[in-house]
């Protein structure tokens, strides 16, 4: 317990400080591109069937906080669970592979809300969404959950609450107490709830945002303490915790430039294996695949399932992303998922789990690829990583630009102000009306 109460109170005194002005000019590049990434995927999950259902059950009041690309503005806490429902529901928002999870949505929907509302700067801004990535991302490495948990709403809530905290201007002490207290307030969601395709799963990250802001106005109010319950919450009841991974490379290692963007829209565990086949497929005729075998590490092995019963479950599924792969190029948000072809041929797609895979974890989430054809013969192809990670071809502002085009056709001028918004952030005096610009037109004409 000491050793939490210690590593939280360094998080705290180095959130309360962090400058904008002070951070390297790469990882303040690296930020305008989660930034961008962020605001885009979620008007992309805004503009669902679904989601636009549960803005309307939700009947919030107006207020400073844009439902980003839903045309409305709404209240912060509105906006904090709403914006974050919408950035995961497709499985298009950024990720990192130490951390285990995302931590950008962990606490992105949560700090800009706030920033709404409180007018914040631009700087102020930038260092609450970096403290809220990278406090999430330290958490995310001090904990290893117990088989069958899932990483959304457990350990990013503590960066959630470092980012709302930080942009509230609170000192070293409330800020680590509004951490430890972000700590105490996990979900304890099972994987299962995803592959089963319960959106309970993307309600989860709604929580986690709401979560942090209360855990920073607690902290505000001077009912908040640091007493290491991290070491209780996501060690003694939801896995192991290793304190020391909290302050690890604190102010220079910057894992916020160490993540990965997605061009599927399905768990990143999937990506490596529809890379691999789409490296393969020129030439290749779907129709003459007799078996496709994918060896993936110990991580992904469980994404076996060739049935779903919906996008969550589907998006869940390494069959689904390789059959959608080879039939039409890419894993779409907008993949038809009844389409006979794709269902029979992911009933093709075998997913094991391989050792010398396995050991390659946490750099490498590499994936091997055999496609038997009706001739005899294979092809193979393995990849280290998915495209799109800083460490395999990564993707830069334009290609993250041309992907949101092509996935949100009608809104460029959204995604313009995104793009410059993202860019411009650390020189702004003011965010509150550049932010609710971002609501995006009016919600009778959100993208269907």
């Amino acid at each position: 317990m000491t050793d939490a109460v210690e590593a939280t109170a360094r998080l705290g005194e180095w959130v309360a400080r962090l400058d904008a002005a002070r951070v390297p000019e790469p990882v303040l590049d690296r930020l305008s591109l989660v930034l961008l990434d962020v605001i885009g995927v979620t008007a992309l999950g805004a503009g669902l069937e679904e989601t636009s259902a549960m803005r309307s059950a939700w009947n919030a009041p107006p207020g400073p906080a844009p439902l980003i690309g839903a045309g409305r503005c709404v209240t912060v806490d509105a906006a904090a669970w709403l914006n974050a429902t919408a950035l995961v529901c497709l499985e298009l928002d950024e990720g990192n592979k130490y951390a285990k999870g995302h931590p950008a949505a962990h606490g992105f929907p949560a700090v800009l809300a706030l920033a709404s509302e409180v007018d914040a700067s631009g700087a102020d801004t930038a260092a609450a969404l970096l403290a809220a990535y990278e406090v999430a991302s330290r958490f995310g490495r001090a904990s290893r959950l117990r088989p069958g948990a899932h990483p959304h709403g457990s350990w990013g809530v503590a960066g959630a609450a470092a980012g709302c905290a930080r942009l509230l201007g609170l000192g070293p002490d409330a800020v680590a107490a509004a951490i430890d207290t972000g700590a105490g307030l996990p979900v304890a969601g099972h994987f299962a709830s995803a592959t089963d395709g319960n959106p309970v799963r993307d309600a989860w990250m709604g929580a986690a945002n709401l979560s942090g802001l209360v855990a920073a106005r607690m902290a505000a109010a001077g009912s908040a303490r640091n007493t290491g319950t991290a070491a209780l919450s996501l060690g003694t009841l939801l896995g192991e915790f290793d304190p020391s991974e909290l302050s690890g490379g604190l102010g220079d290692r910057w894992d916020i430039a160490r993540g990965y963007f997605k061009r599927h829209a399905s768990c990143s565990f999937t990506h490596p294996a529809a890379d691999a086949v789409l490296d393969l497929r020129p030439g290749l005729d779907p129709s003459r695949i007799t078996a496709v075998l994918v060896e993936t590490h110990a991580l992904g092995a469980g994404l076996a399932s060739a049935r779903w019963h919906n996008r969550l479950s589907a998006m869940f599924s390494t069959p689904f992303a390789v059959a959608a792969a080879l039939l039409h190029g890419e894993v779409g948000p907008r993949t038809s998922l009844e389409d006979p072809r794709l269902r029979a041929l992911a009933r093709r797609v075998r997913l094991v789990e391989a050792d010398d895979l396995t050991a390659r974890l946490p750099d490498e989430r590499a994936a091997r690829v055999t496609v038997a054809l009706a001739d005899g013969t294979t092809r193979i192809r393995e990849v280290p990583n998915p495209v799109g990670d800083a460490d395999h071809r990564p993707l830069d502002e334009a290609e993250l630009l041309a992907l949101l085009r092509r996935w949100l056709p009608g809104l460029e001028d959204l995604i313009g102000r995104a793009a410059a918004f993202a860019r411009e952030l650390p020189a702004l005096d003011h965010t509150g009306e550049r932010l609710r610009e971002l609501a995006g037109a009016d919600e009778t004409k959100e993208p269907k």
